[in-house]
């Protein structure tokens, strides 16, 4: 083609160079909101640092390149040897190496330690979210690792540590390991209490046996790896390393890698336990209440990396909008294009919110929050996973063909967008979840309703809401047909209640509206237009410098 006829006009400069964090005034407004003001610039400091790479072009290659080379299994050497390795490109290891580095598996020790970490992994999620399961695996086997103070001392600080190390070998040979689980078989799915894998007991103290298989196991490459397996007392939880003390490989066979809709640059395996040793954690029979609060750590990951791919897809349709001229102006002055973009900023801005919020609350850990986590947490899963992929696929409709080719990056992000409902229990699961709480522990409806009755008399909507919920849950009949909206009233409940106490008053008025009020339609950019769309929308926009 001659050059004279390819002249490139009113095309989008790409959205590079910016600091993810300090651009996403939601988040860093939540950051200096829950931290206290002694552990603050150093929180700011650090999220500043990740931001920048998060937002740089040397990330965004990395994040290209780790999912047009997705992970190999290589299931024996050259000679024969069974060696079950799942191999990686270099920019996956990159993009992990810097995720440990700047704390993303450290929580539980630190200052305000939930909320920079939360932060972190929203922002780092925004440059690829594939790698994002074994920092969420690593974090979240703290909490089981704990109800065994003599595991927890020997893997916490490998567990937490800031130093990434590739490779398989003796864990305590190495300065950081990472923790991958396996909870699902073929004939059980969410329902775990029907598993067949055995654990047959050892003559040494706590050692056992397994056989058997998991369905889904998640990030096989790991140093270790806490799974379910029926003991002669029940279902019980069971720490398996992949390297032995003496340097030997466990037996962890690795039949093969699924072959995912999205998430393409990360591993998850189905595995065969023949004769594989393991070490019990916690007491026999008890292997669900042991683990579920590793299953609680990773549901919070949920909500977070939605809002992490939420806000990224906002970002870059808002930035789009800005730099594309149509019909004589900028794409973003258009009235009904302003109603799209802030309808999808509203909905990423009450995820942020919510997200954080539950940080907050693991940081606080007392008995108040425990309980407000109990019922808040099913039901922010329920709905914000949920949300992320209706919030992907409208941004990636607003940068209109061009967001439809690969090049734009929201293809990968729709690609990814469902994993997060699905993952750590799916939909139905966090709906019944929610009527368990409600059922068990009273004191979780009575912590949820201290929380939201904080912003009781500031909206006349939030109020009705409220009233409207409780009239709900005056009528159990037929409950369970009714879950999942319960669940999402819920979580509507209390982001409408954190926006009116935080956000601007045009953002809690508008979400208000369109989310409690019913003056809304069935799609993006329905909102009312008589609100201030515009101040939504400016608020959304990432800057680049």
């Amino acid at each position: 083609m001659a050059a004279t006829t390819h002249t490139v006009t009113n095309q989008v400069p790409p959205l590079v160079g910016h600091d993810v964090f300090a651009t996403d005034r939601v988040l860093s407004e939540a950051v200096e909101r829950h931290v206290e003001p002694g552990v603050l610039p150093v929180a700011l400091e650090e999220l500043g640092e990740l931001g920048r790479a998060a937002g740089s072009a040397q990330a965004q290659e990395w994040g290209a390149q780790a999912n047009a080379h997705p992970p190999v299994l290589r299931t024996h050497d050259r000679y024969g040897h069974r060696v079950d390795e799942v191999e990686f490109h270099p920019a996956w290891h990159r993009l992990l190496g810097h995720a440990v580095s700047a704390g993303l598996t450290d929580a539980w020790g630190r200052p305000a330690g939930h909320v920079r970490r939360a932060a972190g992994f929203l922002v780092w999620t925004q440059a690829e979210a594939g790698h994002g399961c074994p920092l969420s695996m690593t974090h979240a086997a703290v909490p089981t690792l704990r109800t065994d103070p003599e595991l927890a001392a020997v893997w916490e600080p490998l567990l937490t540590s800031h130093t990434y190390v590739e490779g398989l070998r003796n864990p305590h040979e190495k300065a950081g390991v990472l923790f991958g689980m396996g909870m699902t078989e073929k004939q059980g799915g969410s329902d775990v209490r029907s598993n067949t894998t055995r654990a047959e007991p050892l003559s040494g103290e706590g050692a056992y046996v397994l056989t058997g298989h998991k369905w889904f196991c998640s990030a096989p490459m790991s140093d270790g790896f806490l799974v379910l397996a029926r003991a002669p007392g029940g279902l019980s939880c069971f720490l398996v390393p992949r390297v032995l003390p003496d340097g030997t490989r466990n037996v962890f066979l690795i039949q093969r890698l699924k072959d995912k809709l999205g998430n393409r640059s990360n591993a998850s395996a189905e595995v065969e336990f023949d004769g594989t040793w393991a070490r019990l954690v916690g007491e026999e029979g008890r292997g669900v209440r042991t683990i579920i609060e590793m299953v609680a750590a990773t549901r919070l990951d949920c909500v977070v990396g939605s809002a992490g791919l939420m806000r990224q897809a906002v970002a870059q349709a808002v930035h789009h909008s800005v730099y594309r001229d149509v019909f004589g102006g900028p794409l973003i002055d258009k009235p009904l294009m302003r109603n799209v973009l802030a309808d999808l900023a509203l909905e990423s801005e009450a995820a942020t919110v919510l997200a954080m919020r539950l940080a907050a609350a693991y940081d606080a850990d007392t008995e108040a929050e425990r309980a407000f986590l109990r019922l808040a947490l099913p039901a922010a899963k329920y709905w914000v996973t949920k949300r992320c992929t209706a919030v992907v696929g409208e941004a990636l409709e607003c940068l209109g063909g061009n967001g439809y080719v690969e090049e734009s990056g929201l293809p990968r992000l729709l690609r990814e967008a469902p994993l997060n409902s699905i993952w750590e229990g799916s939909g139905n699961v966090q709906a019944l979840d929610v009527l368990r709480a409600l059922r068990r522990e009273p004191q979780a409806l009575d912590g949820f309703l201290r929380e939201v009755g904080k912003a009781r008399g500031a909206d006349r909507r939030l109020d009705a809401a409220i009233k409207g919920l409780l009239t709900e849950l005056a009528d159990l009949d037929g409950v369970e047909g009714r879950a999942r909206r319960l669940a999402e009233r819920f979580a509507l409940v209390l982001q409408g209640s954190l926006l009116v106490r935080w956000a601007p008053p045009e953002v809690a008025d508008t979400f208000c509206a369109s989310r409690l009020g019913g003056d809304w339609g069935a799609a993006f950019g329905t909102l009312p237009h008589s609100l201030d769309l515009a101040s939504v929308v400016a608020r959304a926009r990432p800057a680049v410098a």
